[in-house]
């Protein structure tokens, strides 16, 4: 059986990464393999998760690189490697339409709430949860969505549900939603995701 090639890009710590290198590890996600993992900084600790399991790392740091530069020289390195499938995990660049129209639905993303409910533009980490916690739901979770032109507006494929508590802060709530929904939906779907592309 032949894997779809993987890569993970990231901007930060790498937990959802980390929740995909263990289920790849645990034969969860058996249909594609991660091959390398893309980071926007030099300090994403991404880069160390990745390094741990003997996969091949790629920076491109914002700082050198204007952003129109930089997505050319990612797409370059993906296509170079062979990457048949984009998954976004933490990377916190909204991708131009013309990177999205070259790996139009193959490209992943997860959001940590209930699409469309607490996304688009401005909407990434503690943001989401302090929008949750001030609109006072009850219920929040995290989505797993095809990347399009519109901010987190692309086709949905898993939510996960997770229950906001009386005395939860946006720490607390990232922190909960990240353990009962982020890492359990993205490594699954992404192996039905790939399942699928290679059928």
């Amino acid at each position: 059986m032949k894997k779809i090639r993987i890569a993970v890009l990231c901007s930060g710590g790498g937990t959802n990464l980390q929740a995909i290198l263990d289920a790849e590890k645990a034969g969860i996600l058996s249909h594609g393999e991660v091959v390398l993992v893309v980071a926007d900084s030099r300090e994403a600790f991404a880069l160390e998760r990745a390094k741990k399991f003997g996969v091949e790392t790629a920076v491109f740091d914002k700082g050198e690189y204007p952003r129109a530069a930089r997505e050319n020289a990612i797409l370059e390195c993906l296509k170079a490697h062979e990457i048949g499938l984009v998954v976004l995990a933490g990377f916190m660049t909204v991708l131009s339409p013309a990177f999205v129209k070259e790996y139009e639905n193959r490209i992943l993303n997860i959001h940590p709430a209930l699409l469309p409910s607490f996304g688009g533009v401005g909407m990434y980490g503690l943001h989401v949860h302090e929008a949750a916690l001030a609109r006072g739901v009850k219920v929040t979770g995290a989505t797993v969505h095809i990347v399009t032109e519109e901010c987190d507006g692309g086709p949905i494929l898993a939510q996960k549900a997770v229950r906001v508590l009386k005395n939860d802060t946006p720490e607390t709530l990232q922190k909960r939603v990240m353990r009962q929904a982020e890492w359990k939906i993205y490594p699954r779907t992404i192996e039905k995701f790939c399942r699928g592309m290679g059928k």
